[in-house]
């Protein structure tokens, strides 16, 4: 260890050890910022437009108001196409004129009734579908986009909500023992012993599950392995001097669990969580192939893969979906890596 480290927390020289890793740093920024400008997809991907400016008037239809068609002079029932707007207004150049967001296109909208997509669906890759459509002729770049924040908000609540149950649980058989830990540890080998697909097909057969159910679903599945962990750490850091002299101050059994214990206890625990959120990711992908995800049609990566699937010959349709899936989940596995190697307590122990 460098002389000019021995006053630094070891929460900090860990982040170091983190950010030197560059295949997982690298990787741990690109995600946070692909996750972040994708809550932004309905002004960046988005089939209404962000202003429209029409008789000396400003519209903001992307901003959640409902303009009809005959607002804009358009000889049709329902909301106004802004697509076919911002044609009729640069071809009549009369100081009108609409400004599209960067794809112009929605997750949802069918496109079958397209001048420029002749044929049945699903259609190639094209100049202005760079991704091609899918079997019922929306765009692939615009669902894959809104599936990403999906599959990757599923995954963080999921990790969050199982983490929140596990470490609760297992705090408490490892802090308190004896018969709490033994018929509490019996009581969660029966729970994890009860076959996670099953349950999940039997409850979307009977309720419909929308992204909340199936984040439940999975997180009253996934507590239990970090329970597990957790328990072991509880177990080991109890024994130790400062847990004795927390009890001796007369400090209660809640303090002394999570004001002292804890902290002491995240190391196995935060480099499980990358892996975690990997598995939740598979899982959703999973339940949306086959059938038992979140309800259509919202957006989802598994659904995308099982199109490919049944239109095995459209090439866009397996590798883009497939591609996207592999890349999110190799770039977690990095980050899940780099903090394996940065929380190794080998490298930096709290004992030194």
């Amino acid at each position: 260890m460098r002389p000019r480290d021995e006053h630094v927390s070891v929460l900090r020289r860990r982040w170091r050890k983190f950010r030197r890793i560059k295949r997982g740093w690298y990787s741990f920024v690109a995600l946070l910022v692909l996750y972040a400008v994708s809550f932004f997809n309905p002004l960046l991907i988005n089939s209404r437009a962000l202003i429209v400016k029409y008789e000396g008037e400003y519209f903001f239809p992307a901003f959640g108001t409902h303009y009809e068609a005959r607002s804009f002079g358009q000889r049709k029932i329902g909301e106004a196409h802004y697509r076919e707007l911002q044609k009729t207004f640069e071809e009549a150049h009369g100081g009108n004129w609409v400004l599209m967001p960067f794809h112009p296109y929605h997750p949802n909208e069918s496109l079958l009734t397209e001048a420029h997509l002749p044929g049945n669906p699903p259609h190639a890759p094209s100049r202005e579908h760079w991704l091609g459509t899918d079997d019922r002729g929306r765009d692939v770049l615009a669902r894959l986009a809104y599936g990403f924040n999906t599959s990757i908000t599923f995954g963080l609540s999921v990790v969050a909500l199982s983490y929140v149950v596990g470490m609760a649980v297992g705090a408490c058989f490892g802090y308190f023992g004896g018969r709490v830990d033994i018929y509490g540890q019996r009581l969660v080998e029966i729970w994890a012993g009860m076959p996670f697909l099953y349950t999940v097909i039997i409850i979307a057969s009977i309720v419909k599950p929308n992204v909340f159910t199936l984040i439940c679903i999975l997180a009253i599945f996934h507590w239990m392995g970090i329970s597990f962990y957790m328990r072991g750490e509880f177990y080991r850091e109890k024994a130790k001097d400062y847990a004795a002299a927390a009890v001796a101050q007369g400090e209660s059994n809640l303090s002394i669990m999570f004001r002292h214990i804890l902290p002491n206890s995240l190391t196995p625990i935060i480099s499980f969580a990358p892996f975690a959120l990997v598995a939740s990711i598979v899982a959703l992908v999973s339940l949306d192939f086959l059938g038992f995800g979140v309800r259509p049609p919202t957006p989802s990566w598994g659904e995308l893969v099982g199109q490919g699937l049944n239109n095995i010959k459209e090439w866009h349709l397996v590798f883009f979906p497939l591609g996207a899936l592999f890349a999110t989940l190799m770039m977690v596995v990095f980050i899940g890596e780099a903090v394996r190697e940065a929380f190794d307590p080998k490298v930096f122990s709290r004992l030194r």
